[in-house]
């Protein structure tokens, strides 16, 4: 913080408070933005690991079939 804001009147605050208020708004939206995203990436890897897996073992047991 600088002195000039330090000493500056106590109307500036609450305008650095909207300010503060907005900017907190903003980057809580884009934190909520990441976790859904995150969360869909997170679900789309499981269902992906999950159809290498089936698709491995459906190999096998047709492997297991032609012997």
């Amino acid at each position: 913080m600088k002195i000039s804001e330090f000493c500056s009147p106590v109307g500036n605050v609450k305008a650095d408070s909207r300010e503060s208020k907005a900017v907190l708004r903003e980057l809580q939206g884009k934190y909520q933005l990441l976790q859904r995203d995150l969360l869909r990436k997170d679900r789309a890897l499981a269902e992906a690991a999950a159809l290498l897996v089936l698709q491995k073992k459906f190999r096998a047991l047709l492997a297991g079939e032609d012997k």
